[in-house]
């Protein structure tokens, strides 16, 4: 499905495509770049990872998925955003000494940043990093 918004010429998968091959190539580029922090937690790095990285990509799923667009992304671009989302959500919890390979669904990380309305907390609950007390 290609909705069209008003004001365009482009259909709004090809844009939205765009987006996300931006925020894959950047997820790909972090992860190639990461070091580990010589002594964890390094909690300013990891909520850069989170504002710059997954929360853009997360937003970007839900900015398609409302205001009556309802746009079907194509699975490649699913798939990329998803991963790249992932990526960073592996980045945030290396920054605390965790190592993981996060899978989590773009609609449950949708979800919680729309319950939350903050990509922290968002972060904390799917990876479970930092532990709570």
């Amino acid at each position: 499905m290609t909705t069209e918004q008003p004001g365009s010429d482009r259909p709004a998968v090809e844009r939205f495509g765009e987006r996300i091959d931006d925020l894959a190539d950047r997820a790909t580029e972090d992860c190639a770049a990461f070091e580990p922090p010589a002594s964890p937690p390094d909690e300013q790095r990891a909520m850069s990872y989170l504002r710059t990285g997954a929360g853009p990509a997360i937003s970007l799923y839900i900015e398609a998925r409302t205001g009556g667009q309802m746009v079907q992304f194509p699975p490649d671009q699913y798939r990329a955003l998803e991963g790249a989302m992932n990526d960073w959500l592996g980045l945030y919890a290396a920054c605390y000494g965790v190592e993981m390979s996060p899978e989590f669904a773009l609609r449950e990380a949708a979800e919680l940043l729309l319950d939350t309305h903050n990509i922290g907390d968002v972060a904390q609950l799917l990876t479970g990093v930092p532990e709570r007390s």
